[in-house]
C-alpha cells in the first residue's frame, strides 16, 4: 500500500498549478516534487496523471505519492532485533541497543538498525524504505527516529537542532560535579592523526552541551545532558573536556570493560513535530540495565 498525501482544491485554490499546490499548501520540497513527478502514479488529480502545470478545478483531489515504489537504498536487509517505541505510516522510533550501528558501513554491512529495519519492512509488507534522520554512536543505547519516506526524512531533518526536534541524553561521568548545571561552549574539530577522536580547538564548528546533575554516589555523577548543537562525538569531548569523562569511554576517558563495555550514554527521551500532521510526539527510554548497574 503506498503512502500518499491528498489535497482537496478549495474555490480559492482552484487554476493554481500543480506544482504550487504541492509545495506551498503541501509542504514538499522541489526535491520531492522532482522525485515523484516521474513516477506513473507520483502526481494525480481525481485518479489521473496530471504533469506539474496542470491547473486542478474546485472540488477536484490532488493526491501525491511519498513512498517509494521500489527501495531505492543499497541497504541489504537482514533480520535483527528492533524495539519499536512508535511506529506510523511516515515514521518509525526506536530504543536502540548498545552496541548496534545505525547505518551500514566498512566492517557492518548486515547488522546494523538500517538491515533490521528494511527486513522488517519488507517482512510486513511496507512500501518503506531506510530514510535516516539523525544519528547515535554505536556504543549509545536509546531513541532514534527514522522516516520512511524522502518527505518525512526532509521535513525530519529540518527540524534538527531547534526547539522542534528536542533529544536529552543521560549519561554516567567519572568524579563529582563542583557545579550541579551548567553550560558548555567549546567548539570541536578532528584531532590531527586519528580517523575517530575530536578534540576541542579554536578553530572547531561551535559545539554547545546543557549539563544537569541528577544523582551523585561514589565518585561518579549521572547527569542529563541537552545539545543545542549536534557535532560527532559532542557529549563524550566536552565531558572530558571539563574533567568528567564518561564511565567506560575507550576515547576520552578510560575504558573498563568489566564494569561497562561501552561509553554510558544514553539517548532518553525525544520530542519531533510529526512531519505530516505537526502533531508534537514526545517519546523517553528507561536507562538501560548496564547503566543503571552503575549506581551500586
Amino acid at each position: 500500500m503506498s503512502r500518499r498525501l491528498e489535497l482537496t482544491v478549495t474555490s480559492e485554490l482552484a487554476g493554481v498549478k500543480v506544482d504550487t499546490l504541492l509545495k506551498r499548501y503541501m509542504g514538499l520540497s522541489g526535491t520531492v516534487v522532482r522525485r515523484v513527478k516521474w513516477l506513473e502514479d507520483g502526481i494525480l488529480v481525481d485518479g489521473r496523471r496530471v504533469n506539474t502545470r496542470f491547473c486542478p478545478e474546485a472540488g477536484q483531489v490532488l493526491s501525491v505519492r511519498l513512498s517509494d515504489p521500489q527501495r531505492s537504498s543499497s541497504v541489504v536487509p537482514a533480520p535483527g532485533p528492533l524495539d519499536i517505541v512508535h511506529e506510523d505510516a511516515d515514521l518509525i522510533i526506536l530504543n536502540k541497543p548498545p552496541g548496534v550501528s545505525v547505518h551500514p558501513g566498512p566492517g557492518h554491512f548486515n547488522d546494523t538498525l538500517g538491515n533490521f529495519l528494511v527486513d522488517y519492512y519488507e517482512k510486513t509488507g511496507q512500501e518503506a524504505d531506510f530514510h535516516p534522520v539523525h544519528r547515535l554512536d554505536r556504543g549509545t543505547s536509546g531513541l532514534i527516529a527514522a522516516a520512511k519516506h524522502p518527505h518525512a526524512q526532509e521535513v525530519l531533518k529540518n527540524q534538527l537542532h531547534t526547539e522542534h526536534f528536542r533529544r536529552v541524553y543521560l549519561a554516567v561521568c567519572e568524579g563529582v560535579f563542583a557545579d550541579l548545571a551548567g553550560r558548555i561552549d567549546a567548539p570541536l574539530g578532528p584531532r590531527p592523526g586519528s580517523l575517530m577522536e575530536q578534540m576541542v580547538r579554536p578553530d572547531g564548528k561551535p559545539a554547545r552541551t546543557r549539563y544537569q546533575v541528577l544523582e551523585r554516589w561514589g565518585g561518579r555523577s549521572l547527569v542529563e545532558l541537552e545539545l543545542e548543537t549536534g557535532r560527532t562525538h559532542q557529549i563524550r569531548v566536552h565531558m572530558a573536556h571539563i574533567g568528567h569523562p564518561l564511565t567506560g569511554d575507550f576515547l576520552y576517558g578510560v575504558e573498563d570493560r568489566l564494569l561497562i563495555p561501552r561509553p554510558a550514554l544514553h539517548s532518553a527521551q525525544l520530542s519531533i513535530l510529526h512531519p505530516i500532521t505537526g502533531e508534537r510526539l514526545e517519546f523517553s527510554a528507561p536507562l538501560p540495565e548496564d547503566m543503571a548497574r552503575l549506581r551500586l
